[in-house]
């Protein structure tokens, strides 16, 4: 046979490895790429209102020193009127041309966005079952909102803030070397120099009290919505307060950790107005002594405070812009890193659609001496060996931690086998692709789990695309088409988060009807009708058996009363095969079975077998 070792847990993303910044901005200019063209004429709008706010202080230079030329030697009105068309025409034209490049670049930021978190959402569905045990849903929706935003975050502040600063600069500072002394640019340079240096340092430094904020806001998210989805838990146990206390605990943390954040900013918007306030001083000098000396006009003087001016102002927030697209970067490594989870169970290469031999009778599933563990130090199952033929009803029976519950797992594929193999009408399942296995088989799960929407959209889940009559006929199959119909909205009801408006039984019913809808050739029965009364059960029961005998069913029950006429029971004892047989032979053998039939016939003992002896059936 052959072995192989139990897979490793798969690491929770605040065990990841981080990338560097370039790694994450690498990772996401693919996503962006795929509109080059927009993403190239957007550029080049950027360029040209650039210009044309650059070209605004010079225009109005032009303006200042015709006005203060003497009446005398002034030339006609012509000039200053196509100077002040000009004006106009270049301050429309930064406005026209922003637009613009935000018009052309929407669509490649939302595209990116919705396909990040598109393909994100989809390859968590991928993970197995181990990385889902093992999360935290507050915490990883937290994760993906705040990816999906970062990255309209990121392309909008390096887009509409970084770069066109960036070619502002350039343009102003080529001016100054053209036009003026050389100090004017050496203090402009300087003074950019520091700016960027200062408020980099102290941003890296602040950056911590930020991150720290967003860890204990995501442990208060993940607190809350745990809390708020075991509602009647806490109601149950009275623990409203004790629940208020471990919230608030994780809103205090938080609250310190913004309080210093804001300090900090604040510390850093004094000096970073202290270093724009003694280069603006200083270019403002320079050009007076120009001025006096005749070396430059009042035009010029006006000409290089607007330039000063237009600077400095995108670069008074420099700190929030350079803290946000690191946070940003942050947020879409985190995303990103969500889709670097390995995927423990994956379709091999050659992995074919599951052929099944008679769909209509059911398929052969069959356990062939399998060995699983979840972890390496503690096996699971030893060795278990049986078979479900096609069109025949087996039961599992067993005591609590037998393994039952993982023969289910093992079978849907949801873990790999450490030694032997499960197989359908021959077929290895590692051999086949996940989604037509699963396709194939149907579960009515003991614990019933319903969507937050209507009883029609639950039902309807079993088979997507279904009519009303064939959700309607799946309801009547399992005796609850006539609660649905006494309601105000009938089909159209809500269930609530989780399906808590109704009742267990009413749940089992639902989830009842969405396999029947399903009508897979593989049907497993997890305590079915463990919720519902008396009466009710009989009736389903007897719907159940009708429908097993065209399929293949692994019957999970309680009540041993419920799987007397099955064509095979399999008794399961610390994860090995201690009997099997039919109903008769295995009370004739007088062993495991037979004491645990005995137990459930005494007077009022039923309900209390399960607690006293652990006994489910599979899974457990």
């Amino acid at each position: 046979m052959r072995s192989e070792r139990s897979p490793a847990p798969i690491p929770m993303p605040s065990g990841r490895r981080q990338r560097s910044d370039w790694g994450a901005l690498k990772t996401l200019l693919p996503y962006l790429w795929q509109y080059k063209t927009r993403v190239v004429v957007a550029l080049a709008c950027l360029v040209l209102a650039k210009a044309g706010n650059v070209g605004v202080p010079l225009v109005l230079k032009k303006i200042i020193d015709h006005l203060t030329v003497p009446a005398a030697v002034r030339s006609t009105l012509v000039l200053p009127v196509a100077l002040l068309v000009a004006y106009g025409a270049l301050r429309l034209s930064t406005a026209v041309f922003t637009e613009l490049r935000e018009i052309l670049f929407a669509r490649v930021t939302q595209r990116a966005v919705r396909n990040i978190a598109l393909q994100v959402f989809q390859h968590l569905h991928a993970l197995s079952l181990r990385f889902h045990l093992g999360r935290q849903t507050g915490g990883v929706t937290r994760d993906i909102e705040r990816g999906s935003r970062a990255i309209s975050s990121l392309v909008g502040y390096t887009l509409y803030s970084i770069l066109p600063t960036l070619v502002e600069v350039g343009m102003v500072l080529g001016i100054l070397v053209v036009r003026y002394d050389v100090s004017f640019t050496l203090i402009a340079l300087a003074a950019l120099v520091t700016y960027i240096v200062f408020t980099i340092s102290v941003t890296e430094w602040r950056t911590e009290f930020r991150r720290s904020m967003n860890e204990l806001d995501s442990k208060a998210n993940v607190r809350a919505i745990d809390s708020l989805l075991n509602y009647e838990t806490v109601k149950y146990f009275n623990n409203e307060a004790f629940e208020a206390a471990r919230y608030d605990e994780s809103l205090a943390r938080w609250e310190s950790a913004a309080v210093k954040s804001q300090v900090s900013l604040s510390l850093l918007n004094v000096g970073q107005s202290a270093i724009i306030a003694c280069a603006v001083s200083l270019i403002i000098w320079r050009a007076t002594q120009g001025v006096m000396t005749g070396s430059m006009t009042i035009g010029d003087l006006v000409l290089v405070n607007a330039f000063m001016i237009q600077l400095y102002v995108p670069l008074n927030f420099l700190g929030v812009i350079y803290r946000e697209i690191k946070q940003s970067l942050a947020d879409v490594d985190r995303m990103f890193s969500l889709l670097e989870q390995e995927r423990e169970i994956a379709d091999r290469p050659d992995a074919r659609p599951l052929v099944l031999r008679d769909a209509v009778r059911g398929a052969t599933v069959r356990f062939e001496h399998v060995d699983f563990s979840y972890e390496p130090k503690r096996q699971i199952l030893f060795d278990v060996d049986f078979e479900v033929p096609a069109g025949k009803t087996v039961a599992v029976v067993g005591p609590s931690g037998s393994g039952k519950s993982t023969l289910a797992r093992l079978l849907f594929r949801f873990y790999e086998v450490n030694a032997g193999r499960v197989s359908i009408d021959g077929q290895d399942i590692r051999d086949v692709t996940q989604s037509s296995l699963r396709s194939a088989i149907g579960i009515v799960p003991q614990d019933t789990v319903l969507f937050n929407d209507t009883i029609f959209y639950n039902i309807a889940y079993g088979r997507p695309g279904a009519t009303v009559a064939e959700v309607e006929n799946a309801a009547r199959a399992a005796y609850i088409h006539d609660f649905v119909e006494s309601l105000p909205d009938g089909y159209q009801s809500m269930v609530g988060e989780r399906g808590l408006k109704l009742s267990g039984g009413e749940k089992q019913r639902v989830a009842i009807a969405r396999t029947l809808l399903k009508n897979p050739a593989i049907l497993i029965f997890d305590e079915a009708t463990s919720a519902l009364d008396s009466l009710a059960e009989q009736a389903i029961q007897a719907e159940l058996r009708a429908l097993a005998r065209n399929h293949t069913a692994l019957v999970i029950a309680h009540r041993l009363s419920t799987i007397v006429d099955a064509d095979e029971i399999v008794v399961l004892e610390d994860g090995r095969i201690r009997e099997r047989g039919t109903h008769l032979d295995l009370l004739a053998e007088d062993g495991a079975y037979a004491r645990m039939w005995e137990r459930q016939q005494q007077p009022l003992a039923g309900e209390a077998v399960a607690s006293e002896t652990g006994l489910a059936v599979w899974p457990g």
